[in-house]
């Protein structure tokens, strides 16, 4: 029977605070001396292995800190310690959760929709 073992997830962010890639390490490499798990361990671990002017956050795979899990294209909101998606279309806002929504609600009759930029508006789906 094979061992689990368990992984800590860290975004790499550029200058503009984008994430460039999301890197899985072990678990044992953030913690300390007592056994307690350090951000900054993990963002050390990632700066030893990939570069000392890399620059690192930790994510969660299950979205338990941070909002949701970040990914390629992704924004960390330093402020706020989240991670944002990406702007789905230019016409889409931030709400006051920090997702992004459209100008226009999605219909509530049942059926199925895409949104269509050029004219704002939801298409249904034939």
């Amino acid at each position: 029977m094979e061992e689990s073992i368990e992984v800590a997830h860290f975004a790499e962010l550029n200058n503009e605070n984008t994430v460039i890639r999301v890197v899985v390490i072990s678990n044992d490499d953030l913690l300390d001396s007592n056994g307690e798990e350090k951000e900054s361990l993990g963002i050390l671990t990632c700066k030893n292995i990939y570069g000392k002017s890399t620059k690192w956050v930790q994510t969660s795979y299950n979205g338990s800190f941070r909002k949701q899990y970040a990914g390629k294209g992704c924004t960390y909101d330093v402020e706020n310690d989240i991670f944002i998606l990406p702007q789905p279309y230019n016409s889409f806002v931030l709400d006051e959760n920090f997702d992004w929504v459209p100008p226009i609600d999605y219909p509530e009759d049942g059926k199925n929709y895409y949104w269509d930029e050029e004219t704002l508006s939801w298409i249904e789906v034939e």
